[in-house]
């Protein structure tokens, strides 16, 4: 908001198109916001989305959906709490695409707007027990994102495994796992697995597209086919 501010100032304005209109507070909507977008290629039916979305959202007083740009809607909701609960379940997938959610602040422009982040919860395998506890666990995750501590220990507990929950950027490559030593010398691997994802690249292990977007997957069929032309001529 702040550089679209700088911009116009920087413009040479009319005398109509500098004159100022105050937008009254009452005239703002109550609605809880949540801005989404869609990573499928196809074609967004705002009423597929609706029939996906109502039954597992159970929301008591339902939401209202905006389409407001390309794959990006906007989620309204009367209710805080129900907003609320959807965000911290996420991630949530649609035509097996991710759907990055996050709450909307009605200040900023929807173009402004990074779908960058998602929440997500991985389980870290294979600690020795001695060493399987919270504090631990939440080390061997920042490799992953941010670490996001919850209050409900239970949850982190998987039985020979813990879980975290973390914030990852969808544009970075996930971790397999991570290494560690402890100070008596003993050297061992730790696997992460991630709840809940729906498609993501197997070329490059990022969540913001596909196998065939992929610039690895388009270089490497590049090469390929100059090695076939190379072989025919």
């Amino acid at each position: 908001m702040e550089n679209l501010a700088e911009n116009w100032q920087k413009l040479s304005l009319n005398d109509r198109e500098d004159e100022n209109l105050e937008l009254p507070e009452q005239n703002s909507s109550n609605d809880f916001i949540l801005a989404t977008k869609f990573l499928s290629e196809r074609d967004l039916s705002v009423e597929a989305v609706i029939r996906t979305f109502s039954p597992l959202w159970w929301s008591v007083k339902g939401f209202e959906v905006r389409r407001v740009g390309d794959h990006v809607l906007l989620f309204m909701f009367n209710n805080k709490e129900e907003a609320k609960k959807i965000l911290s379940n996420a991630p949530w997938g649609f035509d097996k695409h991710l759907v990055v959610l996050q709450w909307y602040d009605r200040e900023v422009i929807i173009r402004a707007l990074e779908f960058s982040k998602i929440l997500v919860w991985v389980q870290v395998h294979d600690i020795p027990m001695r060493f399987l506890k919270r504090k631990v666990a939440e080390g061997l995750c920042e490799v992953v994102g941010s670490v996001c501590r919850v209050d409900d220990g239970n949850e982190m507990d998987g039985g020979s495994f813990m879980r975290v929950r973390v914030l990852i950027n969808i544009n970075t490559p996930l971790c397999k796992g991570r290494r560690f030593s402890s100070s008596q010398g003993e050297q061992g691997w730790v696997s992460f697995k991630y709840e809940r994802l729906p498609n993501l690249c197997y070329w490059c292990a990022c969540l913001s597209h596909g196998d065939r977007d992929c610039e690895i997957w388009l270089e490497s069929e590049g090469q390929l086919k100059k090695e076939e032309q190379a072989y025919g001529s």
